[in-house]
């Protein structure tokens, strides 16, 4: 079943409530997947408030019992039991990253042999027909959210105004409107330092700044869902666009860029380029506001931008090095990556890319039969690369030990 929900639709909160409700997590554990850590630990949170038999796990901080009914993970940890144990009874998720382009893959193959098996996939971001005739034209329902009104205006920035500049007069112009939270989407940590100085060099009143980014800690992170007085300007990477949703939000600035990864044929190299966002991700980043009260989202670009840019984002899939889900997928048995049923086949240059590196890296032979190198290194959340580094690090640990 592939659910398109807008945002505030409840996605999140309301269908494990209902596969609970159905008798699913009797019968066999629900799997709720999230694709970053900090969402899995947030729901998991959630519903502890809730009084739910229900347990989280992330890497290194599995919770989960013998009563546990819902299993919160991250797509990783999904990965990995996939890799070892039968799947569970019920599973959704946000499709957005590689490891669940490699699972929708997988759990294709996994149904016809799974009558009990069954599968919910949500999100507001993804192409819902595609997902449909992957798992042959499995039914679409469409959810509408129970969100505000979102005013939305365009302030493009002036060819000598700098983004972080723009955004502190976005921020001067809202704070004009009312009370209200602001929600200011950044592309990475070094901009979301500089936005933050200058913020507070620009000393608006009864105002606090508040960072969220993955990499803070858990602590710092909370603060972002504490109860507080006066304004409050949070300034997030693109896990504040579909992992989380920051309470209090009235408005949103959004310059329209963030960090995407993308794999360079010509040099070989993996890539974290800054790069104008979908249509999907803009709205969804809009819908962040609006869900007590009308919303104003203002966007750091032209309309006529916005209009041209694609309507979704890229699979993972189609512009990632392959070498890691190669080396999974021949470490489990899964056959050929150019015959594995993906929702979007990857490109041969990329397949043989893939084979290419790990061959160099001495994870396969010359038949693309596992090495041992290869076999230590095909761990989900071990990198194709780190194969680099078993034979010397092996090598001095046998001398040490001599």
């Amino acid at each position: 079943m592939i659910i398109a929900g807008e945002t505030g639709s409840g996605k999140t909160t309301q269908i494990p409530k209902i596969c609970l409700e159905l008798g699913r997590g009797v019968r066999g554990l629900i799997g709720h997947t999230q694709p970053r850590r900090i969402a899995a630990r947030r729901r998991r949170a959630h519903r502890r408030r809730a009084r739910r038999p229900r347990r989280g796990a992330v890497r290194f901080t599995d919770q989960a019992s013998d009563r546990t009914l819902v299993k919160l993970m991250t797509d990783g940890i999904l990965l990995a039991s996939c890799r070892t144990t039968a799947c569970s009874t019920r599973r959704r998720w946000r499709p957005t990253s590689l490891n669940i382009d490699f699972i929708l893959g997988y759990l294709k193959q996994l149904l016809p042999k799974r009558p009990d098996l069954k599968v919910v996939i949500t999100s507001a971001t993804i192409d819902p027909e595609r997902f449909s005739r992957h798992f042959d034209d499995a039914p679409i329902i469409e959810v509408s959210g129970r969100t505000y009104p979102v005013e939305v205006r365009y302030r493009p920035l002036e060819e000598d105004d700098d983004q972080t500049q723009g955004i502190v007069d976005a921020c001067r112009e809202l704070i004009g409107e009312g009370p209200g939270d602001i929600l200011v989407f950044l592309s990475g940590e070094r901009e979301i330092r500089d936005a933050a100085d200058a913020l507070a060099k620009a000393e608006f009143r009864n105002t606090e700044v508040l960072p969220l980014y993955a990499r803070l800690s858990a602590a710092e992170q909370h603060r972002v869902f504490q109860r507080h007085t006066g304004r409050r300007i949070v300034l997030a990477t693109n896990v504040a666009e579909t992992s989380l949703t920051v309470p209090g939000i009235k408005y949103v600035v959004d310059p329209g860029y963030a960090r995407i990864s993308r794999y360079s044929h010509r040099t070989k190299v993996q890539r974290l380029p800054i790069e104008p966002i979908s249509q999907a991700s803009a709205n969804q980043r809009k819908g962040r506001s609006g869900r007590t009260s009308d919303g104003i989202c203002i966007r750091l670009y032209e309309e006529e931008d916005f209009l041209g840019r694609p309507e979704f984002t890229d699979p993972e899939i189609l512009r990632t090095n392959l070498a890691s889900v190669i080396l999974q997928m021949t470490s489990i048995g899964l056959g050929d990556i150019e015959a594995f049923p993906f929702v979007e086949p990857p490109d041969r240059r990329q397949v043989k890319d893939g084979v290419n590196l790990l061959h160099e890296l001495g994870a396969f032979d010359a038949q693309n039969k596992l090495t041992p190198i290869g076999r230590s290194s095909s761990s989900p959340s071990t990198r194709a690369w780190a194969a680099w580094c078993w034979r010397p690090r092996r090598t001095a640990a046998c001398a040490r030990s001599w």
